[in-house]
């Protein structure tokens, strides 16, 4: 025989569940990240955006404006000349234009253009485009308009980005007798522009890798600490009350831990003076209880009372016994709560347990007009595994009452058991109301009881089974069946559990 006592008290540094809950870390920091990435990383992402897009405009059109500059002041002033000096006939535009070209200084980066008044070209620094006619609109609009034009775009031989400057050349009363137009390549300028707006991407770049590995830094120091308070945070809310988390913080991170701390130990302080309020009450109604059972079982037999009082005895008793049963129920979960609670481990015939069990109840059902089912398990073998046969047999007897009281109206009640992998399985089920679904998780709590709940009770008896099923290394499976009724299912280690009674 293996004897197991119960350590898991409710106080510094104890917590009742067998199976602590693990803190997602990767889901709180994912959550942090991405929050932090919404607030501040793709803010300094948009300005830099804006930025760029502001300092590319302002490239093209201090690269473009220098250009376009250069190309109208020489156009302006080689047309002026021609005007004043040269233009008093065509020919004599057409022989100037010819000698002035021949001594163009800017052959390697300019192409020098005169054109007459229909756009064709007479004269070329390239010689190629001679004779051709222009296709741009700003010959035309110079010759109409006698004012310097502008235009961008592509040269239709080469596909190539050009800048034209069309100036007109006139004769002294004013008549436009030609055009000097001026042709350059965008290439050079272009990629100027391209370099400019790639330096400043790289250094907005550079800027943004600063704040995010600042911002990672800053957040990751947050998570640590986050993430340990969270996990405190969560023991204590599972019934760790009174353990503190060591406070290395002077900021408000460490005002939120002395917080959580005092919390934790007020807690503590309030669940300890609750059970020994509870175990002391418990203690001080048992004797009068005992003494009103025992006397009502001695009267309730007596043949000189009448039929009236006999039945009034028997009333009394029934609920003395009631009583009794939710005191001795009080008494266990306070031995659960202040680590006094004890198992004698040894190797348990679950059938036969479970079989006792439904033998002293089956009269109780009978009474209430509920029929009990049972199969029992095909293996030749009987079930057997590690536990305490008085507390697993408690265990039925818990479930077996609440499912007279809570399914009766149902009329039958199934019970199976068989082996499912490492386990064994105990299944009882009525053909009740069921539980709501929003309520399940919440039956298992102490003191707690359905609102479709009309009986009377201490609502710990769910408590107690769970405590004890947990400390055999197993788990209490609260559930509604698909086609009506309520389900409890009693999952046992078929060996000695690895985790019987760790906490």
């Amino acid at each position: 025989m293996k004897l197991f006592k119960g350590h898991g008290k409710r106080g510094a540094g104890g917590a009742m569940s067998l199976i602590a809950p693990k803190l997602k870390r990767g889901s709180l920091s994912r959550g942090l990240r991405r929050r932090w990435v919404r607030g501040s990383v793709l803010i300094v992402a948009a300005a830099l955006g804006v930025v760029i897009f502001a300092f590319s405009v302002f490239f093209y059109n201090y690269y473009y404006s220098t250009v376009r500059t250069g190309l109208e002041a020489k156009a302006k002033t080689a047309a002026d000349f021609f005007s004043n000096y040269v233009a008093k006939s065509y020919a004599e535009y057409y022989d100037s234009a010819f000698r002035y070209t021949e001594t163009f200084a800017d052959g390697d980066r300019l192409e020098l253009q005169f054109m007459d008044t229909s756009g064709r070209v007479v004269i070329s620094s390239l010689g190629v485009t001679a004779g051709t006619q222009a296709t741009s609109p700003e010959v035309r609009q110079t010759v109409q308009s006698g004012q310097i034009t502008v235009w961008i775009g592509r040269r239709a031989s080469t596909n190539e980005r050009i800048m034209a400057v069309s100036s007109p050349v006139m004769y002294t009363d004013g008549q436009v007798v030609g055009v000097m137009r001026y042709i350059t390549s965008l290439a050079v300028v272009d990629r100027q522009v391209l370099m400019s707006i790639l330096a400043v991407s790289g250094a907005a770049m550079l800027v943004l890798l600063l704040v995010l590995s600042i911002n990672l830094l800053f957040i990751r120091s947050v998570i640590a600490p986050v993430g340990e308070i969270t996990q405190m945070s969560r023991r204590i809310a599972d019934g760790s009350y009174g353990i503190q988390i060591e406070n290395t913080y002077k900021d408000e991170m460490g005002e939120m831990v002395d917080a959580i701390n005092e919390m934790s130990l007020k807690i503590a302080k309030a669940e300890s003076m609750q059970t020994e309020f509870i175990s002391s009450i418990s203690h001080e109604l048992r004797t009068p209880l005992t003494a009103i059972t025992g006397w009502g079982e001695t009267l309730v037999y007596n043949e000189r009372l009448d039929e009236d009082t006999s039945g009034g005895i028997a009333i009394i008793l029934k609920e003395a016994r009631r009583l009794t049963k939710m005191v001795e129920e009080l008494l266990e979960f306070t031995r659960m709560e202040d680590g006094r609670f004890t198992l004698n481990i040894e190797t348990v015939d679950l059938s036969a347990e479970l079989e006792d069990a439904m033998f002293t109840y089956r009269e109780l059902f009978h009474l209430d007009a509920l029929e009990l089912r049972y199969e029992p398990i095909t293996d030749t073998e009987p079930i057997t595994l590690p536990g305490d046969p008085n507390r697993l047999k408690q265990v039925f007897f818990n479930i077996f009452d609440n499912a007279a009281k809570y399914g009766h109206e149902g009329g039958r009640i199934d019970v199976t058991v068989e082996t499912r992998g490492d386990f064994a399985a105990v299944v009882i089920r009525d053909y009740g109301p069921g539980a709501p679904d929003d309520e399940l998780e919440n039956l298992k709590m102490k003191f707690y009881k359905g609102s479709n709940s009309k009986t009377r009770g201490s609502g710990i008896g769910l408590a107690v089974c769970d405590e004890i099923i947990r400390y055999h290394g197993g788990r209490l499976e609260l559930e509604n069946a698909q086609d009506g009724g309520f389900r409890v299912t009693i999952w046992l280690p078929l060996t000695n559990a690895s985790a019987l009674g760790a906490n």
